[in-house]
């Protein structure tokens, strides 16, 4: 356990707002036009609340009411709380794609947090993005620091039909397609689909990055799935503003939280809920962060023999909202321990050990959080896949897969951008069956670029009339936590940097082996290395603006695709004063 740091001392924000010279009323005088009495710049802890509201973040629209209970919490603490926006990237607004983003939100917050008298940070966050992007960059800054995440929807119900946030949208878009849904039913349906504020009500990835937030101990157990508008999502709140306070006397830094051991945690917790492939992009990044040594030979280590145990979309038949009534992530993380999974002794925000805050929870629904013995698979984690097309791997999720699909081996259509696939896929004349492998490249962190959620592409009509609903799906996309399918993803290196994935032609044979984590191109090797030599890039660069940026330093999926200056940058978190 961490030996408490000495209590009173003097604290980080006192460099702005301790004592009589001139910087330091420059700094205070100017913060009390805001009404703070002197009182409070005392040396008690300054708390930034960091929250990523946006009207243009649907999933985060409520946090500003959840803000105003951290602060309650903060205050009742004896902290001095004090709100600081940051930058939100909504998957569902942002074009190319909030990914595209997620590396400037950490970098703003990583200066935000730098550069201002914070002595502790709460992150209020929500859609996706938001967390990973908040996550890493407290971890750079490493000033004490929890999360708040704002919830899951309520369920969505169309028709006597659970709906899921996004699991249905590409059903039901798929049944159009078909002709086994009208675009009147289509449209009916929308209204249906979010009926609250709050995140994803599915396993997507909003609803993961919250479990691994709580997995890796940086947020209280129980946070990760309480329904949005529930009142138990403002005690949350309040009780993390509480916590923060004592967080900072005690000096409880994320690096001494987020350890390798926390990361195996969240990697067996990943698999044990059929959490989303973005859980591997972003765990990696924030390890990078950290300074943790974490790779995709660990993601494949540690989740290859844990069971899928939450019957949850996309994987299963229930929603977030029943994850919560169940008991939550702390029921799933008591299995894992049971099992000897969980490394018990990991340290988390509250100052206890992972084991001491769950091994007295109950599962309340053996049919949501399902004894091993009926697990969805038995095998759950993500899959690392090697071979001669992903030499630094890809990744697949074997819950939300087709049995049938995981060993094959199919006909190559190759779509070379987003573009080409959307101009072809509906064309009755495109050259495809069910026994196809679908090919999709040029979407990876340089080629969309940011690497946006497409690679669960849809399949062709011809195909969905004959009531066929999955094919083997290959490309350096990402997908949607919400999307299923036996889809190979985040193919490393990506064509855009001239991977083998690149070089794919019509026609070309591949092989498909997940039990033994195998992806090949039929091909000679000679045959592979002439064409590698002879290949040339063929999509557009940026020229300007943070696009340039990122193109030019953004790294490969297998590493995090963090901009490479940010990894490992950990140190001070005091700022320069230029006064």
């Amino acid at each position: 356990m961490k030996k408490k740091a000495e209590w009173p001392r003097r604290l980080r924000s006192q460099e702005w707002y301790g004592g009589t010279s001139r910087d330091v009323i420059y700094h205070r005088g100017w913060l009390k036009n805001q009404g703070y009495p002197h009182d409070l710049f005392d040396g008690r802890p300054v708390i930034g609340i960091l929250n990523t509201w946006s009207d243009m973040t649907p999933c985060n629209g409520h946090l500003r009411e959840l803000a105003e209970k951290v602060k309650a919490g903060v205050w009742e603490a004896g902290g001095f709380p004090l709100e600081v926006p940051v930058f939100s990237a909504s998957e569902n607004t942002f074009r190319p794609t909030a990914m595209m983003y997620r590396n400037l939100a950490a970098l703003a917050v990583e200066e935000a947090i730098r550069g201002q008298p914070m002595d502790g940070c709460v992150l209020l966050v929500g859609c996706d993005k938001t967390t990973p992007s908040l996550l890493m960059g407290a971890a750079s800054c490493d000033l004490p620091s929890i999360v708040v995440t704002g919830g899951p929807m309520l369920n969505g119900y169309f028709r006597g039909e659970r709906v899921g946030s996004g699991t249905h949208l590409w059903k039901f878009s798929e049944m159009v397609k078909a002709g086994e849904m009208t675009q009147a039913e289509f449209l009916e349906a929308e209204a249906s689909m979010s009926r609250s504020s709050g995140t994803c009500n599915t396993m997507g990835t909003a609803s993961t990055m919250a479990s691994m937030a709580e997995a890796l101990g940086m947020a209280l157990s129980g946070n990760a799935a309480i329904p949005g508008v529930d009142s138990r999502r403002k005690v949350m709140a309040q009780l993390t503003g509480r916590r923060i306070v004592q967080m900072v006397k005690d000096d409880l830094k994320p690096s001494e939280i987020m350890t390798k051991q926390a990361f195996e945690n969240a990697i067996r917790t990943n698999a044990a809920i059929g959490g989303s492939t973005n859980a591997v992009i972003h765990l990696l990044a924030i390890a990078g962060r950290v300074g943790i040594d974490l790779s995709l030979d660990d993601w494949d280590r540690c989740g290859r023999d844990v069971p899928t145990i939450v019957n949850l979309m996309p994987s299963g038949k229930y929603l977030m909202e029943e994850f919560f009534y169940a008991g939550g992530l702390p029921v799933v993380l008591k299995r894992l321990g049971e099992a000897g999974l969980l490394h018990k002794d990991a340290l988390t925000v509250s100052g206890e050990t992972v084991w001491d805050e769950v091994k007295d929870v109950v599962n309340w629904n053996e049919d949501v959080i399902l004894p091993a013995e009926k697990a969805l698979t038995s095998s759950g984690g993500i899959v690392v896949l090697r071979g001669n097309l992903a030499p630094k791997g890809a990744v697949l999720k074997p819950s939300a897969a087709s049995p049938h699909l995981l060993v094959h081996k199919g006909r190559a259509v190759v779509f070379e951008d987003i573009d080409d696939y959307k101009a072809k896929i509906n064309d009755d004349n495109l050259d495809i069956d069910e026994n196809c492998v679908m090919v999709m490249k040029n979407c990876g962190p340089k080629g969309y670029p940011g690497m946006a959620e497409v690679g669960n592409m849809g399949l062709p009509p011809k195909v969905l009339k004959k009531g066929i609903l999955d094919m083997v799906r290959i490309s350096d996309a990402r997908m949607s936590g919400t999307a299923y399918g036996t889809v190979v993803l985040h193919t490393s290196p990506e064509a855009a940097v001239g991977g083998p994935l690149a070089v794919v032609k019509t026609g070309d044979m591949i092989e498909l082996d997940v039990p033994n984590r195998r992806l090949h191109l039929d091909i000679s090797d000679e045959e592979l290395a002439r064409r590698l030599a002879e290949w040339q890039p063929n999509h557009d660069l940026p020229t300007s603006g943070y696009a340039y940026l990122h193109q030019q330093h953004v790294e490969g999926a297998d590493t995090g695709a963090d901009l490479d200056f940010l990894k490992g940058c950990r140190g001070s978190a005091v700022g320069k004063d230029s006064h």
